[in-house]
Formats: structure tokens, C-alpha cells, sequence
């Protein structure tokens, strides 16, 4: 026996224009059901749950739902009223003998959702407002729950803590999300809204690749037979037709009818299949193989006249072509390691070191290079003019929107009018235009489809320059990035070869094999690194210069040094390649080993050499 029927709504017509949104749009919502909602920018997705909460009228069609269902929704943009704080924002909804029912939850969901229940709703941020929203749909616990991208502005540990909060939810779930991992473990239905049509897959969307992909096999089959029965018809009408036979004029009327439906079936189909096809990214070898060094970096903050530490005694190498995703709780030093790195902030102590041929490309989450009241077009070539250099080459404006799958006709619209997805597409076809040498891309993937992230996942995988990715998606970090640098908090930095599953297995006890090691020491860690020798009382009494043994120690560090660079360059290139673990995930363990051990006895020689220059300084000082 199915689980009881909750919503339903049958033969739906949406319109806004001309062309329908929906036309004959049918589905039920059960009771217990988990669904992933998926589909493009613009499919409709926001429209299909404004008529599951009844405020989106139906131009046709019925719409029923069972007597006394609740309906929650987390949406995209959360406006607050002045003087309300989150506690009270949280039960705006509820009668007030049922506070005090629910009080205990809102302590529970507020702390696992890092936001002070206290605090004013108005002073919030973006990112802190969504966690709001979320925590006062998780508390009034609908019947009926639709969660609008909840993972956007959330660090892996609040993450999976919603994963399994959900998994235990009693009521009905629908879920937008471009988290693929996130998705896989909390559905097990599929609505997919494709070309203004919604399918429906019985299984969760672990299996939705699959599924889809049979799906648009079957179609391109399907159009395949009609062009040829098409074709048929076209060249038995271009024979000719005699006018007196009026089942002749028909039949010739509904072949021409055919080859337009076919025409259109097949350019609906091409939209729906088609991806982004950019020239590879121009080769940046001609860098330094070292573009950036962290030596002893300290850096902390004081807030509330609390003293927090952000970085201590912080020692990483950035290589050429290194590709590293950054992960961590907010406020646990990501944005601080970028500032220290892009010269936007100075360290306590230690120093940072860059190349001077370096440059940056740098994705803002908070997109605070688009202005809202300019064109596309003026966005893409601020000089004006229909051309806009794409590496190297000159590009038409409406041609490169296009390849970021935007209709050229939009070329005028002002930014405004987009998407969050939208916006999110626009910047990264303006960076992308012409990628500096090292790109830095922070939460990239919010507000973006699923074939959008496919997209730009094609693109990153072209690109031949150092990457840095800020990022909680777990799925996209293991598919771009073939090292994680994990901010714990306290000052405390892990480095990670590999992805955020790699990054994950070490987190579980499988850091030694994973080639896990600290970029900041730990007191719990047992038997750290060997320390380079220590200086001496009697080598730091030396007055005039430093002693034969130690200038010679000196003068013979930086040959190993550049030995062991050239040994972490092509350990690193050879665990960049990305079907190394599948074909012999032995010979990755070990290199990663391999590497960790290398990379540790490098910081030992570089902290050496940093110590007997200083002191070679101070005495000639």
C-alpha cells in the first residue's frame, strides 16, 4: 500500500508569455517521500515550488492537497524586519503556548547551525540570514519541507550535521541543491524539469546520472528514426504533388509539418545536451615552479577583547600548477590565508612570498565586481565595441555569452535582472576570458545548475595555471583539486593530498596513508618531524661572522633545497594525474607517502636556512 498522498496537482498550465512555463505539468507528493528537485537555470524549479506552497496560481489545471498539511520553504532571499532577532524571527509563525514546546530545538538547530539566536536579524549577513531561514523551517517541522539550495553559506561539519538531521526528519522533503554528495544522501526520488517537462525517477539521485543519460540515449534514438521516416516523406513530396488530389495536398501539409516539429525537436534537444566547448587554456609554463611561500606565518584577530588565533607558525609552498582546495569552518583563516596571499594583509610574524610575475584572477563569492546596473555586454568589454579578447583571440560579445549558455539576445540585459546562478556564470566567463596565472575561485559553486558545475569543472580541468578553490561542495573538490589545505580552527592548518574524500579517509584515521600531514604542528600529535638542529649557545657567542661549519652548512642548503623542489614537482605531477588512484591506488598510497616525506624534509631544510640567514644578518648587523 502507498504511504498517504499529501499534495497532488494534475494537467498544470504556467504562463508567463507566449510560451508556457508548464503545459499539462502532473505530480504527486507522498507522504515520507525525499525528492531531489534538478533542472537548469530558468527550467522552472522556483516556479514548481511556488505551486506546491499554493502562491503560484495555476492558468490551468487543478491543484489539491490534503486537509490540514503544513508547507515550509527555505528561499533563496530571506528579508528581515527591523528590532527582530533570530529567536523571534524563528517563531514568527508559531501561536505562543507552543514556544515553549519547541525551545528546546531552536538551541539544538541554532548551535549545529553556528548562529546566535540572540542577535539582530538586520546585522546578519547573507550567508547567516540563509542559516536563519533554515533553522526556522527545521524547527516549525511542516509536513511538507522545501529547501531551496541549504547548503549555500554552510561548512562541511554543519553540512553533513543537516544530512543526518534530515535523514531523521519524519515529514516530506523536496530539495534543490547543486551538491551532488549532499544529494545522494538524502533522496530517493527525482523530479527533473527538462525543456518544460517534469520527469520522474522512482530512485535517488545516486542514481540520477544514469538514469538521465539512458533517457537522452533513448531520445537521440527516437530523433534519429523520425529524421529517416521524415526524410522519406520529404523526398517522395519533392517528387511532386498533383493539386486535384486532395489526400495527396494533405499528406504534403503534414510532411512539412513533421520536418518543422522534427527541426524543433532536434534544436530542443541539441539546448539540452549541449556543453560548454572552450578552447583549452593557453599554456603558463613559462612560470617560476615556486609562485608563493608561508614561512613561520602567525596571524590573529582580536574580537570581543578575546585574542583568536588564526595562523600559527603557518609554513606552505605553493607550486606551479598546484591545485588545492581550501576547506574549513567560517572564520577558521580561509579568507585570511587569500588576503595574506593576494598582499590585502600583512602577517604578525613570519613572512609571505610571492613571485613578481605572479598575477591573479580571483572569483569573488560576494560578486562585488559585477554592478548591477550595467549590461552583459558592458560587463564583458567595459571599452565598449562588439569584441572582447579571449585569450589571445578576438571573440563577438554574443558568441562568448553563447558559449556560456547565454541567450545572445540577453546581451543588453542589465545584471540586475539575473539569477543568482546567472550572475555566478557571468563572472566566471569574465575571469575565464583571460585567466592569470593563478586562479582563485571562492564558493564557486553556489547558485549554479548541475550542468553549469559539469561546465565549469571541464573548464578548471584545461587550466594549465595554479588553482585555488574555497569550497564545501565535496563532489567538486574531488574532481578539481588534487590537494586539500584544511583550516581547523585555533591556528591549526592540515594539508592533504588528494581530494575532500582523501581529506575525509584521513579525518576517519587514514591520514598516514592517505599522505596527511601538518602545515602547524600539534600538541597531540605524536613524535612530530624531526626539527631541524638547533642553533647552540656557543654558535650564537660567535661575534665577528658565522663559523666555517656553519657557513658551509649554509652555502650547501640551497642545492638540496632545489633537489628536493624538483622531487616535489614531479611527485606532485604524477599524483595530478587523475586516473593514477584508479589504475594503481598501491603506487598513489605510496607516492603521496613519498611526497609528505619530501615536502616535510624540504620545510626542515627551508627553516634551517631561514634560521642561519638571519643569524648571518644579525651578526654582520
Amino acid at each position: 500500500m502507498p504511504p498517504p498522498l499529501l499534495l497532488s496537482v494534475k494537467g498544470a498550465m504556467i504562463r508567463y508569455s507566449e510560451v508556457p512555463v508548464f503545459e499539462n505539468l502532473a505530480f504527486n507528493i507522498h507522504q515520507g517521500s525525499r525528492i531531489a528537485l534538478v533542472g537548469k537555470n530558468g527550467a522552472g524549479k522556483s516556479t514548481l515550488m511556488n505551486i506546491i506552497t499554493g502562491v503560484q496560481d495555476l492558468d490551468d489545471g487543478e491543484r489539491w492537497e490534503e486537509a490540514g498539511v503544513t508547507i515550509g520553504y527555505l528561499r533563496q532571499d530571506i528579508v528581515p524586519d527591523p528590532g527582530q532577532s533570530v529567536f523571534d524571527y524563528i517563531f514568527s509563525e508559531f501561536k505562543d503556548e507552543e514556544r515553549d514546546l519547541h525551545q528546546y530545538k531552536v538551541d539544538i538547530i541554532t548551535e549545529a547551525l553556528q548562529i546566535d539566536p540572540q542577535v539582530q536579524m538586520t546585522i546578519l549577513s547573507g550567508g547567516q540570514l540563509r542559516r536563519a531561514g533554515l533553522a526556522r523551517c527545521l524547527v516549525e517541522e511542516p509536513d511538507i519541507l522545501l529547501l531551496d539550495e541549504p547548503t549555500n553559506h554552510l561548512d562541511l561539519e554543519a553540512i553533513e550535521w543537516l544530512e543526518t538531521y534530515l535523514k531523521g526528519y519524519r515529514g516530506t522533503l523536496l530539495v534543490i541543491s547543486h551538491d551532488r554528495t549532499f544529494l545522494a544522501n538524502v533522496t530517493t526520488q527525482v523530479f527533473w524539469l527538462d525543456r518544460g517537462t517534469l520527469k520522474i525517477s522512482p530512485r535517488g539521485f545516486k542514481y540520477f546520472e544514469q538514469w538521465s543519460t539512458d533517457l537522452l540515449d533513448q531520445e537521440e534514438r527516437e530523433l534519429k528514426n523520425r529524421k529517416q521516416s521524415v526524410g522519406i516523406e520529404v523526398a517522395w513530396a519533392s517528387r511532386g504533388v498533383k493539386a486535384r488530389v486532395k489526400r495527396n495536398v494533405r499528406r504534403l501539409a503534414l510532411v512539412k509539418e513533421m520536418r518543422d516539429q522534427l527541426k524543433a525537436d532536434e534544436s530542443a534537444y541539441r539546448r539540452a545536451t549541449e556543453k560548454i566547448n572552450l578552447k583549452p587554456m593557453k599554456d603558463l609554463e613559462h612560470s617560476s615552479k615556486t609562485v608563493a611561500e608561508f614561512y613561520n606565518v602567525c596571524k590573529s584577530f582580536e574580537e570581543d577583547h578575546k585574542c583568536i588565533n588564526i595562523l600559527d607558525k603557518f609554513s606552505f609552498k605553493i607550486q606551479r600548477g598546484d591545485r588545492i582546495g581550501i576547506l574549513g569552518k567560517n572564520g577558521s583563516g580561509k579568507t585570511t590565508f587569500l588576503k595574506l596571499l593576494l598582499k590585502e594583509l600583512e602577517p604578525d610574524q613570519g613572512r609571505v612570498k610571492t613571485r613578481k610575475e605572479l598575477e591573479f584572477s580571483y572569483f569573488d563569492q560576494k560578486r562585488s565586481d559585477l554592478d548591477p546596473t550595467e549590461s552583459l555586454k558592458k560587463t564583458l568589454a567595459p571599452g565598449g565595441g562588439d569584441y572582447i579578447d579571449v585569450m589571445g583571440k578576438e571573440r563577438h560579445v554574443c558568441g562568448y555569452l553563447k558559449d556560456f549558455m547565454f541567450d545572445p539576445s540577453r546581451a543588453q540585459d542589465k545584471i540586475a535582472q539575473l539569477s543568482g546562478g546567472q550572475k555566478n556564470r557571468l563572472m566566471l566567463a569574465k575571469i575565464l576570458a583571460n585567466p592569470k596565472t593563478c586562479l582563485i575561485l571562492d564558493e564557486p559553486t553556489n547558485d549554479l545548475d548541475m550542468d553549469t558545475l559539469d561546465m565549469l569543472e571541464e573548464i578548471l580541468s584545461n587550466y594549465k595555471g595554479t588553482l585555488l578553490v574555497v569550497s564545501h561542495d565535496r563532489d567538486f573538490l574531488d574532481q578539481t583539486v588534487t590537494k586539500i589545505l584544511a583550516f581547523e580552527g585555533e591556528g591549526q592548518v592540515d594539508t592533504v593530498i588528494g581530494g575532500y574524500s582523501d581529506y575525509l579517509a584521513m579525518k576517519n584515521g587514514g591520514g598516514e596513508e592517505k599522505g596527511e600531514h601538518s602545515s602547524t604542528p600539534k600538541k597531540e600529535k605524536a613524535k612530530p618531524p624531526k626539527p631541524a638542529k638547533p642553533i647552540t649557545k656557543e654558535e650564537k657567542k660567535a661575534t665577528q661572522k658565522l663559523t666555517y661549519k656553519l657557513e658551509r652548512e649554509l652555502n650547501q642548503l640551497p642545492a638540496k633545497i632545489e633537489k628536493l623542489e624538483t622531487e616535489v614537482a614531479a611527485l606532485s605531477e604524477k599524483l595530478s594525474d587523475g586516473n593514477f588512484y584508479q589504475n594503481d591506488p598501491d603506487g598513489f598510497h605510496e607516492t603521496s607517502k613519498a611526497l609528505t616525506d619530501v615536502q616535510t624534509k624540504l620545510q626542515r631544510y627551508e627553516g634551517r636556512w631561514l634560521e642561519l640567514e638571519e643569524m648571518k644578518a644579525s651578526l654582520a648587523g
